[in-house]
């Protein structure tokens, strides 16, 4: 799945991800109007997830899909949860389902088979949330990563564990310093590159990724020089406050190596550029590719 993924990147010239981070409130007005159930509201969400996918599907390799923001609005946002990674995977887009599961033994199990694997019932084998790829929370330890890792194995899967977050206050836990000198975040980095060693693909990245925000330039240039085979999901840019210079640190040599989310300048760049919200959106990706480019040069798979 990695190196399917970095293939995609390198044809399309393009690590952007886009998150379908979306709130009943990014839509249009019209299309909220005379809404006052939770039905309604994620009938609405998945209509403007689809016309968002249909926008920019040609252009970027992947979307994120974060099941909070579909959680809010009971069963029915679940069903659109579900109907929006469907209709991303059958655009030829790589769906990363965002849900940061945390837990151990066979509860992370039960996690790792509704994102990656397969339920049993009456004999079939059924998909519930179909993702090529899920978030992954790791500071439980290895058995609330490993039902995941096997999943990967199993099923060509991928993952990403939070290592170096963009949100500001993630520098209380993640930047404490352990008693051997380096800190939490680079032990945990530590930690996905060995749980990754058994995904490594051709080019030289795991199965097992990392979410390094973009918002910490100088964390993100120390850990890419560390974890030569762990390939990152990088949130921060545009709304959180990151550019593309600041996240060029963690691309390799190649000009892989992440992929780069960016979910409300996407989603809601009608507000600003006015016209047609996937029209907007469209635009805002199409100049996000050229910003990224300008930055991290041509991006090429090397073996």
């Amino acid at each position: 799945m990695i190196d399917q993924l970095i293939e995609k990147i390198v044809e399309m010239q393009n690590p952007t991800c886009v998150g379908l981070d979306t709130s009943f409130d990014y839509l249009p007005e019209d299309m909220r109007a005379g809404v006052s159930d939770f039905e309604g509201a994620a009938n609405a969400i998945a209509a403007f997830n689809r016309a968002i996918v249909d926008a920019v599907c040609d252009l970027v390799p992947a979307v994120k899909v974060q099941i909070a923001y579909y959680e809010g609005y009971g069963e029915a946002g679940l069903r659109a949860f579900r109907e929006t990674l469907l209709y991303a995977k059958s655009k030829g887009l790589f769906v990363i389902a965002d849900a940061k599961r945390n837990d151990i033994g066979s509860t992370a199990s039960c996690y790792a088979k509704a994102f990656l694997g397969t339920s049993s019932v009456g004999g079939a084998s059924l998909e519930a949330f179909p993702s090529d790829m899920v978030t992954v929370n790791g500071y439980l330890g290895s058995d609330g990563v490993l039902p995941f890792v096997e999943e990967c194995e199993r099923r060509d899967k991928g993952i990403f564990v939070l290592v170096k977050t963009s949100n500001p206050s993630g520098d209380e836990i993640q930047n404490v310093v352990l008693t051997n000198g380096r800190t939490l975040y680079e032990h945990m980095g530590a930690l996905v590159e060995k749980w990754g060693e058994s995904t490594v693909g051709k080019y030289g990245y795991s199965a097992v990724g990392a979410v390094v925000g973009a918002t910490k330039p100088e964390e993100a240039r120390r850990l890419r020089a560390e974890l030569k085979h762990t390939f990152f999901l990088i949130p921060g840019y545009g709304a959180q406050g990151a550019n593309a210079a600041m996240l060029r640190c963690c691309f390799d040599e190649n000009g892989i190596g992440g992929i780069v989310n960016n979910s409300r300048g996407i989603l809601c760049a009608y507000k600003k550029r006015g016209g047609h919200f996937a029209e907007a959106a469209r635009a805002a990706v199409i100049e996000m590719q050229r910003d990224l480019a300008q930055t991290i040069g041509e991006m090429r798979c090397a073996k």
